[in-house]
């Protein structure tokens, strides 16, 4: 099975149709390179302090480089891109929110060995979610070309649907190729992982991901965004870090008070509502 290329002109509901379909799904040149070279440049400093990872899975060539909110307002536009949003409201659509899960750059360098393959959904204790029951939608945005030989993202589409706890090898997957600027959508429960880099050049990519508002997060963004920024982020944007409702009975401040009186005052009249949901 191949992987779908769509324009990016292309709708969420094209996107989300692949994504019931095949698990997995790109959309070509979606970001433009001048805003790519600004968030390389205002990661440049904190990739450059990011020590490679400490095991196999984490990339012993591989910098790892979060806290994208906080640290780079251009990749904000990546985060709160329509397209993405729109997407995964569609993917996630039977909760009553969704939240971001996870923002970071990979920087796989060269010498790399391949990642072993496994399902991002994993991270919430290996608990086994029904299959067709969507809990995460992610992306990788391809900062540099990413080609077989330098370790693209490899996958296998329609294993969305596989039983879990599965084991396959390198040789069972395809790698999603794309050009700069392109994203690849795929859910938390595709079977995936980072392909080896043969090259001389380091492959970088922005992983962001979401999942449902009930779930933990990955990336602690309360602890990740200060509240410095926290004061000067705009509302949607609060919300879909976590300041929001995840569900009727989840997230709300002592007397029922909404996240966003604490943090912004001065929008305390603002309506009880999770990000993708109606309001309450």
């Amino acid at each position: 099975m191949t992987i779908e290329h769509l324009p990016a002109d292309t709708s969420p509901d094209k996107v989300a149709d692949a994504l019931e379909r095949d698990g997995v799904a790109v959309v070509d040149e979606l970001a433009g390179g001048e805003l790519l070279d600004t968030v390389k440049a205002e990661l440049d400093p904190y990739l450059a302090a990011t020590d490679t990872g400490p095991d196999d899975f984490s990339g012993h060539q591989t910098r790892r480089t979060g806290g994208l909110v906080a640290r780079s307002p251009a990749a904000r536009e990546l985060i709160t891109h329509p397209l993405v949003l729109g997407s995964v409201g569609k993917v996630l659509h039977h909760s009553a929110s969704f939240q971001l899960h996870l923002t970071q750059v990979i920087a796989l360098g060269p010498g790399q060995a391949a990642q072993y393959i496994h399902r991002d959904q994993w991270a919430f204790d290996h608990f086994p979610f029904p299959t067709g029951y969507q809990v995460q939608c992610n992306t990788i945005w391809a900062m540099t070309d990413f080609t077989e030989a330098n370790g693209a993202t490899r996958v296998m589409p329609g294993s969305h649907r596989y039983d879990d706890g599965l084991h396959f090898t390198e040789a069972d997957t395809e790698p999603a190729e794309m050009a700069r600027g392109s994203v690849v959508f795929y859910l938390g429960s595709l079977y995936h992982g980072g392909g080896a880099n043969h090259t001389d050049e380091v492959r970088y990519g922005a992983n962001i991901t979401y999942t449902v508002g009930w779930l933990r997060q990955e990336e602690n963004q309360y602890l990740s965004v200060p509240p410095e920024i926290v004061r000067e982020l705009p509302v949607d944007l609060l919300r879909l870090i976590g300041y929001a409702r995840g569900a009727y009975a989840l997230g709300y401040v002592d007397d029922l008070r909404d996240p966003i009186e604490v943090v912004r005052p001065d929008l305390a009249e603002a309506d009880l509502r999770g990000f993708g949901s109606e309001p309450a």
